[in-house]
């Protein structure tokens, strides 16, 4: 589906019409360069390779400035792929907030907050073992059996334990554009999204 990169900005809320006071996410989309138009004939489908934010070229490799240079851009931070354009797209050409209306509903794509190594209370919500007395020391928080006994004398994959958690690509479905300002390039997104202030996501329709 088409969409564009964005860079979140925060949290705020707005009142809707009948009063509510809503959450919504601050989203900064584009403006995007189209720096690659993909056709069935040469790639086998069909998509633009979009730009985001300006990079040096000291921080480059060769490869990446010659195919900067080709689409006749200056070079670019983020790069990112999206089907469902028209045809009407050439490289060079800029794609900015006004691609999304309100009332609109998108996908959001980002790398959600990292937690570091947690136990299995956090990272699965398990509830604990045991109870609180009867000497009981220091377990209330812990996973408890994982399964092992005598046959199949293994621990099954997938056993959930503690780990790292977070950081991992999330995709968040089926959020509502609340408002939409074009000539600040900012989106507002009813509820929260994956990614902390400042992170790159993509949003697609």
């Amino acid at each position: 589906m088409p969409g564009l990169i964005g860079k979140k900005i925060g949290m705020t809320s707005v009142f809707s019409a009948d009063g509510r006071n809503v959450p919504c996410t601050v989203i900064e989309v584009g403006p995007c360069v189209v720096t690659q138009v993909k056709t069935a004939a040469t790639d086998g489908y069909e998509a633009l390779q979009l730009g985001f934010e300006e990079q040096k070229e000291k921080h480059l490799t060769q490869p990446e400035l010659g195919h900067f240079r080709r689409a006749g851009v200056t070079p670019k931070r983020h790069l990112a792929e999206f089907k469902g354009f028209d045809g009407s797209y050439k490289l060079g050409d800029t794609i900015c907030a006004d691609l999304f209306t309100e009332a609109d509903f998108v996908d959001i794509v980002g790398v959600s907050k990292g937690k570091g190594f947690q136990g299995v209370v956090k990272r699965h919500g398990f509830g604990g073992v045991g109870q609180s007395t009867h000497g009981q020391h220091n377990r209330l928080r812990a996973p408890g059996s994982v399964g092992a006994c005598s046959y199949p004398a293994k621990v099954f994959k997938g056993m959930r334990m503690a780990g790292q958690t977070g950081n991992k690509r999330v995709t968040v479905q089926n959020l509502q554009v609340i408002k939409v300002i074009p000539e600040h390039n900012l989106i507002m997104i009813k509820g929260s999204i994956p990614g902390s202030k400042g992170s790159i996501v993509l949003i697609e329709k």
